[in-house]
């Protein structure tokens, strides 16, 4: 089996819960290949090889995030807890339009990162509709990890929760 993370992290937190499914996919299947790339190196050869694509990003506002949101988490005053953010290379929605259609059988599962209110909206929704409007065989409903604060950290316990849903997933 040949597992493929792909993420967009604007100040780290995505990349962490990222890093965790990974980790839990490889619990779950030890002779399993797990990648976990960051969007911009996550190029069509990588995902065309994948058993299982798993897509996440950050909310914004709601919902993926877009150029002009990824260019306001520069603006003064937006990262708190010390991050500086990083959104170099393309967005999630750039890249899911040079996504090829999956072929019979890839499955995918959608994640996020969102804000601590349980009524707040998040990305994955939109992720998963993007995997399945490409043909993925979406195996779990979209994740919401929640983060405190705009740029984290992770809320607690969410780490081991990423990492339970990873192993799910396989």
């Amino acid at each position: 089996m040949r597992a493929v993370i792909v993420y967009e992290s604007v100040f780290g937190t995505t990349k962490e819960v990222a890093e965790e499914i990974a980790a839990g996919i490889h619990d779950a299947h030890p002779d399993a290949a797990v990648e976990c790339v960051p969007v911009a190196d996550a190029d069509t050869d990588l995902t065309r090889t994948a058993d299982l694509l798993v897509v996440g990003g950050p909310t914004h506002v709601g919902t993926m995030s877009s150029h002009v949101s990824r260019a306001a988490a520069h603006l003064p005053g937006m990262a708190t807890a010390g991050r500086e953010a990083d959104s170099s290379g393309p967005g999630l929605r750039d890249w899911f339009h040079a996504l090829p259609d999956a072929q019979n059988g890839t499955h995918a599962a959608a994640f996020d990162t969102r804000g601590p209110a349980e009524h707040h909206a998040g990305a994955a929704g939109g992720i998963a509709r993007r995997l399945a409007h490409h043909h993925y065989d979406v195996l779990a409903d979209p994740e919401g990890f929640v983060v405190d604060g705009i740029d984290g950290p992770l809320h607690r316990g969410e780490r081991e929760r990423a990492r339970h849903w990873g192993a799910a997933l396989v």
